[in-house]
């Protein structure tokens, strides 16, 4: 693995995040092949409603208000990038992370799969799982490949109500 860290910046941005999603994200930077930000945690209600009315995002109910999530951005050298390939590459360590931290993650490119840590396989491939579900449903994907967020959990009263279709 490279020698990648977290800027400043990125630290800044986790103020206010759920310590174990930080504990995540502190990991998976030493485990990555790819270089990669934080560029939002913890969201302002303000911040949420200009995401949705610019179609940025698609719920007032979202996990950044709470903490519970954070947008990485790629980085090849200096400049970011949006390659899906290598968000592959940034979920396949937030795994590893996760693993090792103990601490159950969603990934928004595989909402099928509620905690990565038990998911057999790489995460590209289980992208690919979510893509396939969602098309034999006749319905499109929603691909949000640098968002990460604390586990969704069956029984758990605080899944947000626009994910409970993940779970039925």
């Amino acid at each position: 693995m490279a020698d990648f860290a977290l800027s400043s910046r990125s630290r800044k941005n986790l103020e206010g995040v759920k310590p174990e999603l930080v504990a995540v994200v502190k990991g998976a930077i030493l485990l990555t092949k790819v270089d990669f930000g934080v560029i939002e945690g913890v969201r302002t209600l303000d911040r949420q409603k200009e995401l949705v009315a610019s179609g940025a995002s698609q719920t007032m109910k979202s996990r950044h208000l709470t903490g519970d999530a954070v947008d990485l951005m790629c980085y090849v050298g200096s400049r970011g990038s949006w390659e899906l390939n290598l968000y592959d590459d940034i979920a396949d360590a937030m795994k590893e992370a996760a693993i090792e931290q103990g601490v159950g993650i969603c990934w928004g490119a595989a909402w099928t799969v509620p905690d990565i840590r038990v998911w057999e396989g790489s995460m590209e491939d289980a992208m690919n799982s979510y893509i396939d579900k969602r098309r034999s449903e006749g319905r499109r994907p929603f691909i949000d490949a640098p968002h990460f967020q604390l586990e969704i959990s069956k029984g758990v009263s605080s899944v947000p109500e626009h994910f409970k279709h993940i779970l039925a």
